[in-house]
């Protein structure tokens, strides 16, 4: 897939872009979960809906009124699933998979608990909604981040695909603001804002290569609340095509909030009505 350099979308530029089309609201929309019936849910012209993942039960809890649409032709994109894993993935929602069994496939896919998400699988399941695994081996990404893009070998580039990682200064401030909370060197952060960039492309490569081939489907894509900013998977897929998107984020107290966040980084807010 091939990206047209001579009208080349620069984050700085897509975010303005995404700013006036808020009609120059400063925040985004807070939306309580009560409030998310028929008439809450993202246009049906979004084709793409990004939601961050908010660990524990919030994961099942806070997202998954948007797989419950009837009318709606929904897809699951997964951070937390190789593309590689696509085979285990289809078995496991056409029925062919014991829990048991699928498990230990979530295992060696991703470090987070099972219980977390088993709702959301369970129910993609019980309704036969195609599930897309979007993320990258560990290996590379690991890799990538203990020696930078450069460390990769071509059979390594070329199991990646259309995947660039130009990381600038506008990309490296973004991660601080993300991750603060972790600590590098000059070098190790720029290794460090590399991985994450292999991430966000890849994840958007898969996501545009899957709705190409399902133009009747909606994704919704479940990822971590860094890689679906509007910085991060948004900005690499509007640089290589024009499927609209809406971005989603969990309210967290003190993290992503309406003293942390802004419009520049979700369209929604997603408050918890089961919490005080």
């Amino acid at each position: 897939m091939s990206i047209d350099t001579s009208t080349r979308l620069t984050r700085r530029r897509f975010l303005s872009r995404g700013a006036m089309a808020a009609s120059a609201l400063a925040l985004p929309y807070y939306v309580p979960a009560s409030a998310l019936g028929r008439a809450a849910r993202p246009a049906p012209s979004e084709r793409i809906v990004m939601g961050g993942i908010g660990l524990g039960g919030r994961g099942s809890h806070d997202l998954g009124w948007m797989l419950n649409e009837a009318d709606v032709k929904i897809a699951v994109g997964l951070e937390m699933f190789r593309s590689d894993s696509q085979k285990e993935l289809d078995r496991w929602v056409s029925g062919g998979t014991s829990e048991n069994e699928f498990r230990g496939i979530f295992y060696d896919n991703w470090n987070y608990d099972w219980p977390f998400y088993r709702d959301i699988f369970l129910y993609a399941r019980k309704n036969l909604i195609p599930m897309v695994g979007l993320n990258v081996s560990r290996e590379i990404t690991r890799q990538v981040a203990r020696g930078g893009f450069q460390s990769l070998n071509d059979a390594q580039k070329k199991k990646l695909g259309d995947v660039v990682c130009q990381v600038d200064q506008e990309y490296m401030e973004f991660i601080r603001k993300a991750y603060g909370g972790h600590r590098h060197s000059n070098m190790g952060f720029l290794y460090f804002c590399e991985a994450q960039l292999v991430w966000d492309n890849a994840m958007a490569v898969n996501s545009i290569e899957y709705l190409k081939a399902n133009p009747n489907r909606v994704m919704v894509i479940l990822a971590g609340t860094g890689h679906v900013r509007k910085q991060a998977i948004p900005y690499q897929i509007q640089r290589r095509t024009n499927i609209p998107f809406g971005v989603i984020l969990p309210e967290v107290p003190g993290s992503i909030d309406s003293d942390t966040v802004d419009i520049e980084d979700a369209d929604y807010i997603y408050l918890d009505s089961s919490k005080p």
